[in-house]
């Protein structure tokens, strides 16, 4: 694995990490800059910018320049139409990815965010690469946000999906989105933090045989509650906004779908050695009856 580029590393990540301000101090930084005019419309120059801050303000948890590319050039080879990504922050993978969806011949970009002051931020710096023709916003629960995007036809089938919000919430989305038929043969799953801070059911889960899905979903729980095998710091990260978390405890899933799924290491964006960080790679490649 080839060695991480020191000095593109963000600044040390701090006890508190988000949601104290530094987004919309983000924003004023970005847009406060002697060369915003440069920067409107190129989303490699917004990316650009919000790494400087990362870099030399603040530490932003974004999937980064790395792991970045892992997906970026999936995104390549799928050429997806339809992209979704759960969990936007402030909007660099949006704006990475989206642009990306763009260059494949893709038509839309769903981010889905649930903190509608994120929400705005990822908006007003979409604004800003010029992506607002192939990206849109959602503001929500992410649960909430997928049913509503289905029910209504705006979203019929995704193509790829982008994992990175609430831990505990991949493998129930995940699960919520076989139940629509949105993932189906032919659909990718690309998963970010697997490995840091980890999340156990999303990788049993897809790493398991449909005999295996098909077994556990006889003996599964179903609480409405995160997995104890998650830290207390993961399973109680957005509470300081959310309050107790919920998860839909009743979503069965489609057990029948084959997924071929592996890990591509990489490095989070402060460059820690280790543990390495990765994005898990889940291609569903059919159904079983």
């Amino acid at each position: 694995m080839p060695q991480f580029d020191e000095k593109k590393a963000y600044s040390q990540q701090e006890e508190v990490f988000f949601d104290d301000g530094r987004e919309i101090e983000l924003l004023h930084y970005i847009y406060g800059r002697q060369d915003i005019e440069e920067i409107r419309n190129s989303p490699s120059r917004v990316l650009q910018a919000i790494d400087e801050y990362a870099r030399t303000k603040k530490y932003l948890m974004n999937v980064g320049e790395d792991k970045g590319r892992i997906v970026a050039d999936l995104i390549a080879e799928v050429r997806p139409q339809t992209m979704v990504e759960l969990g936007g922050y402030i909007g660099y993978s949006c704006i990475l990815f989206g642009d990306a969806v763009r260059k494949a011949g893709g038509k839309r970009y769903f981010s889905l965010e649930r903190n509608p002051e994120f929400g705005a931020v990822i908006s007003s710096l979409v604004d800003l690469a010029g992506l607002s023709d192939v990206v849109k916003v959602v503001v929500g629960s992410s649960d909430v946000s997928i049913k509503r995007l289905h029910s209504s036809g705006t979203l019929e089938h995704i193509d790829l999906m982008f994992l990175d919000h609430y831990k505990p919430a991949y493998k129930t989305d995940l699960k919520l989105c076989e139940e629509l038929k949105l993932v189906t043969k032919g659909s990718v799953l690309a998963a970010d933090n697997v490995i840091k801070p980890g999340n156990p059911p999303y990788l049993e889960y897809v790493r398991s045989s449909v005999a295996e899905k098909k077994a556990a979903l006889e003996k599964e729980n179903q609480e409405d509650g995160p997995d104890t095998r998650f830290a207390d710091k993961t399973a109680k990260q957005y509470a300081k906004r959310q309050g107790e978390e919920r998860l839909a405890g009743n979503i069965k899933g489609n057990p029948n779908l084959v997924y071929q799924s592996e890990l591509v290491h990489s490095f989070e964006p402060t460059g820690v050695p280790f543990p390495q960080d990765g994005v898990e790679i889940t291609r569903c490649v059919g159904e079983e009856s």
